[in-house]
């Protein structure tokens, strides 16, 4: 696989996801979390199919990267196979009703993998982007990133599990930050895709001219 080709197996892979994801949101009763919907009826195909797509393209954008350049990525792609993996257990680990007063283990492991998911894509995609050129590709990595680390801190500042919950209200709207959490990484990922095959411009060098050689001194001093 070319690293063309792991590219834009990332970008079907999140489209994949995107579609799921929407497919539960618009189809299926409204949940308060994503995760939420794989516990109703029709849900969990959606929700697995969606976390697994996710997970994929996380690990076809890892592989890019590596073909692609080494020597700058190592951490970039540990952070994707991260979140490939918090993927892989959000989907194995089903998460606890909303309205369960007990966590259970299963719950407890799919809340924690998905900790990871949120915070490993968002670094991933500021640790490529850092100290590359001010291109609009780089600089939409680098906002993305910046993007989903505060609509995370928004999240777990109005998720009712959060002592901040209360001050703020937070329980009316943690479900839509949540979702906003999910699509910034979806972008995200898609435009870590992109900056990673596209090419960069071609370096003009000016031509010097050459110096114009001096003609040979045919005159001799008279003997």
């Amino acid at each position: 696989m070319t690293p063309v080709q792991s590219a834009w197996g990332a970008v079907s892979g999140t489209v994949v996801s995107v579609c799921a994801l929407a497919y539960a949101q618009v189809a299926l009763p409204t949940q308060p979390l994503l995760s939420d919907y794989a516990l109703v009826s029709g849900g969990l195909v959606p929700v697995l199919v969606g976390m697994l797509a996710l997970a994929g393209a996380c690990l076809c954008l890892a592989y890019g990267l590596a073909a692609s350049d080494p020597a700058r990525t190592a951490a970039t792609r540990v952070l994707l196979l991260a979140g490939a993996a918090g993927l892989m257990m959000s989907a194995i680990f089903p998460t606890d009703p909303g309205n369960s007063q007990v966590g259970s283990l299963t719950g407890e492991i799919h809340r924690w993998a998905a900790a990871v998911v949120f915070t490993s894509l968002p670094v991933a995609g500021w640790t490529l982007a850092r100290g590359r050129e001010a291109a609009p590709l780089w600089n939409a990595v680098r906002a993305l990133s910046v993007t989903s680390a505060a609509m995370l801190a928004f999240y777990l500042a109005a998720h009712p599990a959060s002592i901040t919950s209360p001050l703020i209200g937070g329980a009316g709207y943690y479900g839509p930050l949540e979702r906003g959490v999910v699509l910034a990484e979806m972008a995200l990922l898609i435009a870590m895709a992109l900056v990673s095959v596209a090419k960069r411009p071609a370096v003009r060098t000016q031509a010097v001219p050459a110096e114009p050689e001096r003609p040979e001194r045919t005159d001799r001093l008279a003997a």
